[in-house]
């Protein structure tokens, strides 16, 4: 004999359920999604809410199946705001409860990500070949165990102070009593966060890498091709580009010449230049990091008669 069970006919059976929650006005509000459908939401990737929401509705506990109150919504989110917006905001905005396995593995794939972006931006400066994803995580954990070292030590170091300040007239750091200045902000890595993009990290990465150099490391150059009228290379380049002129043998400043002049002092080695009719025309490697000067120098100074064009974002060897 078959038994029925009966379940109250306004209890929802959340499966597979991905909650997002914003705290506003002091209360916290939840909303109902599909797994894997927020982040695709806030990708782009998905842009159908039916889609990414389990039930158009705001909780104050999703769990317990806690409605929020027309009020309560309306003190926190304001008076005639739509439902739809409401939800908008929460799901733009709020924070993705995810569970320890999952957590884990969206760690595992920014990482993965973020590794594979620096190694692809990466060379060895000598060789200009690239590094393994495995050196470059190596390196990487190294910069990541010194700044949590470093960490551990200023605050054991403060600490110390506290107990036992120093004797007046002491010097704190320095010779002569003088006050040791504090050095700039470096570029610190710490390691791989979810709340982050992987190209921001992996940029956050390689400045790091470069700063710190715990392996020999550049970024890739920019392979360009850069076409000028003939008319304007000869004409004088203003002071302004001074910036872009390369620095004599004294290390003095030179002055920024010609047109030309300007333009090659951006670029780190020619491949070939020609003149083609009332056209020169150069091909040539590019630091990235100069490739924003070159390109505004070209466009406010050659009066439309110049322009960059990208052959190569990052130029690499490969074994």
């Amino acid at each position: 004999m078959s038994r029925q069970i009966n379940q109250p006919s306004n209890q929802i059976k959340l499966t597979n359920v991905s909650l997002v929650r914003l705290k506003k006005n002091k209360k916290r509000f939840e909303i109902a999604c599909y797994k894997n459908k927020v982040l695709e939401w806030r990708s782009g990737i998905e842009t159908d809410l039916d889609n990414v929401l389990q039930i158009p509705n705001v909780f104050l506990n999703v769990s317990k199946g806690q409605t929020a109150p027309t009020a309560e919504l309306a003190k926190a989110f304001g008076k005639d705001v739509p439902l739809n917006d409401i939800i908008l905001e929460i799901l733009n905005k709020g924070e993705l409860q995810v569970g320890d396995k999952e957590r884990a593995a969206q760690l595992e794939r920014v990482h993965n990500e973020v590794i594979s972006i620096v190694a692809s931006k990466l060379v060895d400066p000598r060789t200009k070949r690239v590094y393994t994803t495995g050196m470059i995580e190596k390196a990487l954990d190294m910069l990541s165990s010194q700044a949590h070292q470093e960490r551990e030590a200023a605050a054991s170091g403060a600490g110390s102070k506290e107990k036992s300040p120093a004797a007046p007239g002491t010097p704190a750091s320095g010779e002569n009593g003088e006050a040791k200045p504090r050095p700039a902000k470096e570029h610190v890595w710490t390691g791989v966060v979810t709340t982050k993009s992987a190209k921001s990290q992996a940029l956050e990465a390689m400045k790091a890498l470069i700063a710190h150099q715990p392996i020999p490391v550049s970024r890739a150059r920019m392979r360009l091709r850069i076409t000028c009228s003939t008319n304007v290379l000869k004409q004088k380049a203003p002071k302004s580009s001074s910036g872009a002129a390369k620095e004599d043998a004294e290390g003095e400043q030179k002055a920024p010449g010609t047109i030309k002049d300007v333009i090659l002092g951006y670029v780190e080695q020619v491949e070939n230049q020609d003149v083609l009719g009332s056209e020169w025309e150069v091909v040539g490697f590019v630091e990235p990091g100069a490739f924003k000067g070159l390109s505004n120098f070209i466009a406010n100074e050659t009066k439309g008669q110049g322009r960059v064009e990208v052959l190569d974002m990052a130029v690499t060897h490969e074994d």
